[in-house]
């Protein structure tokens, strides 16, 4: 459960290291993002000769939250961190980065993000 000024790490090698939400897409009454979830944040942390600059405005996939998450089967899937991917746009829904680390939910591939789950060493 991600809300507006929460800190997400960067699973993908954009260059970004750290983000802060600035808002969850899907409605004007909307306050909370849960894992598959478009997000538009601004990187607050980068690596010096990034493609993603400082303060840049990036839009996120959330692919870890460490708020459970109920599945339609009943189970919970749960993580040890808050993480996203960066992608070029909603519409193409393209990572911006080549890599992408660390495990992903299996939500974000339902929510049509094939191409970032196909990269992620681990889908759970």
């Amino acid at each position: 459960m991600i809300q507006h000024r929460s800190i997400l790490k960067v699973a993908d090698n954009s260059g970004a290291k750290r983000l802060m939400v600035i808002q969850v897409f899907g409605g004007s009454k909307r306050k909370f993002g849960f894992i598959g979830d478009i997000l538009n944040c601004v990187v607050k942390e980068a690596a010096p000769n990034a493609q993603v600059k400082h303060s840049e405005i990036v839009k996120v996939v959330l692919v870890r939250s460490r708020k459970e998450y109920k599945r339609t089967d009943g189970s919970y899937i749960r993580f040890s961190d808050n993480a996203g991917v960066l992608i070029d746009n909603i519409k193409d829904k393209n990572p911006r980065g080549t890599r992408i680390f660390g495990p992903i939910a299996k939500e974000v591939k339902d929510k049509g993000f094939a191409k970032i789950a196909s990269m992620a060493p681990e889908v759970v």
